[in-house]
């Protein structure tokens, strides 16, 4: 028998099918194999349609199917991995209401703001651990503000992956961890953020009912079954954030572990058991997979922007025929510290990192008679490497002592340079594991198949240990440098 997840992210669809016996990915898929389409109507906006990710759930699922040749009866679970802090509305239909406003769009942070002071930071940091911020209550008020024939229209509000959920099941439900990414969960009172909503005079009916992060949420429809090409009847028995998901897939959940990614954002994800809240609102704080009332555990959240969008945005100034690995090569080639070149990667919208500021990159030191493609590259991947280093210092003055840091080998660190690099610019050791968000939800879908409580251990097989490298301390250089060129924003 056999799990599929999926991993719905902003880019592309990832898809993993597991052999429940053995726990082997047994093929895998991503669509589309370019990248989702984000809709800008507004400068600080960031839209895509909800429907575009079913139908690449669909046609990722369809083509992991073929290509293993796997009967459809013998899928018996689907787990859900997710774009965090979106906000799907949905009509008394189940159409979506407006495009969804995805976690990149920076529109709500004047109305998360302004929460934040009426409320108060004693009451926002001790009840949400977090300011409202630019988060899915947030930018259910801007539609409140701003569209109000649509917010009349709304039947339900609903993450990303909610909404696949429903497609798939025609069942609209949450989860308290989905609750708690939009900022609409309640830790002391264990429950919804009713005062929130109340101050915004938005109505708590419009929040779905909730389910467990694992367990049985719903079964496949017939109509849902025949496009994806599985048996009607086939359980969802899990979804979570794609940063909580991507924690659980590289085994992190005890407190001092750390989870890293670097896709088109860049994220550290540190589990605790502390209801823990950073008054400066740099780093943000989310209930994890394995969250319980009595027993919080907690996922503290960095999250840059501005980390293999930079990388992108560079292939596409470069030209197409220039591919990453070339990329990576070429950086490879060009010496450590990029001949002074220096890069800040804050070109993708407002940056938690910088206080919701969007600021914009900045480019410092370029010689037009000195500087080449390559030393973009490295500049680059120093550049994030950096901003990756200056935020988990920020985490370590919360109480957070990270004891281990590991990363799947996707995104930026499918590069063995860059996982060095940032070993040696934080000088922490890393461990890049054989797994991918998708494959962690298929995993975690077999659980949710079994109990509704989730593991208390997972196993994670280790490709490669990164140990700090630099002897001659070229890193502490380049970091200063950019550090200076950061006081100056």
């Amino acid at each position: 028998m056999f799990s599929i997840g999926l991993d719905i992210g902003s880019s592309s669809v990832k898809a993993a099918l597991v052999d429940l016996l053995t726990q082997e990915v047994v093929g895998t898929a991503q669509s589309p194999t370019t990248e989702l389409p984000i809709a800008a109507p507004q400068p600080g906006w960031a839209e895509q349609d909800p429907e575009i990710w079913y139908e690449h759930c669909t046609r990722a699922i369809q083509h992991v199917l073929r290509a293993a040749k796997i009967p459809p009866p013998r899928v018996i679970s689907i787990g859900l991995a997710y774009q965090m802090h979106g906000l799907v509305a949905i009509d008394r239909e189940g159409k979506p209401v407006r495009p969804a406003i995805i976690w990149c769009d920076s529109r709500a942070i004047d109305v998360g703001d302004a929460a934040f002071r009426a409320l108060g930071q004693e009451y926002c940091l001790k009840h949400l651990l977090n300011s409202p911020a630019n988060f899915t209550a947030s930018k259910l008020r801007w539609v409140f503000e701003h569209e109000p024939r649509n917010y009349e229209r709304i039947r339900y509000v609903m993450l990303p992956g909610d909404y696949v959920a429903y497609r798939l099941t025609g069942e609209v439900a949450t989860t308290v961890c989905g609750l708690s990414e939009g900022i609409l969960w309640d830790y002391v009172a264990a429950m919804p953020a009713h005062a929130l909503l109340k101050h915004w005079e938005i109505d708590s009916a419009l929040l779905p009912p909730l389910v467990p992060v694992f367990g049985r949420q719903g079964v496949l429809h017939r109509k849902a079954a025949e496009q994806l090409g599985l048996a009607a009847g086939t359980s969802i028995t899990y979804r979570a954030g794609d940063q909580p998901n991507n924690a659980l897939a590289l085994g992190v959940l005890c407190a001092g572990e750390a989870a890293l990614s670097a896709g088109t954002s860049g994220v550290v994800y540190a589990a605790t058991h502390q209801l823990l809240a950073d008054t400066e609102q740099r780093v943000n704080s989310f209930a994890h997979v394995n969250y319980r009332p009595q027993s919080p555990s907690i996922g503290l959240l960095l999250c840059l922007n501005g980390c293999g969008a930079l990388y992108h945005w560079l292939r596409r100034l470069l030209g197409e025929r220039y591919t990453y690995a070339a990329m990576d090569q070429m950086a490879a080639d060009a010496p450590a510290g990029a001949d002074g070149l220096t890069l800040l990667p804050f070109g993708n919208g407002a940056e938690r990192l910088l206080n919701n500021r969007d600021v914009g990159a900045r480019l410092l030191n370029l010689q037009f008679n000195r500087h080449t493609p390559a030393h973009l590259c490295r500049g680059a991947l120093e550049g994030i490497a950096c901003t990756f280093a200056f935020g988990i210092e920020h985490m370590k003055k919360l109480g957070f002592s990270p004891t281990a840091l590991r990363a799947g080998s996707d995104g930026l660190f499918r590069s063995a340079l860059f996982a060095q690099m940032l070993a040696d610019v934080t000088d922490l050791p890393i461990a890049l594991c054989d797994t991918s968000g998708a494959a962690g939800a298929a995993r975690a879908a077999a659980i949710g198949l079994e109990a509704e409580e989730p593991p208390s251990h997972w196993p994670v097989k280790t490709l490669r240990h990164f140990e700090p490298m630099d002897s001659r301390n070229v890193y502490a250089t380049i970091r200063e440098r950019w550090l200076h060129a950061l006081e100056q924003l």
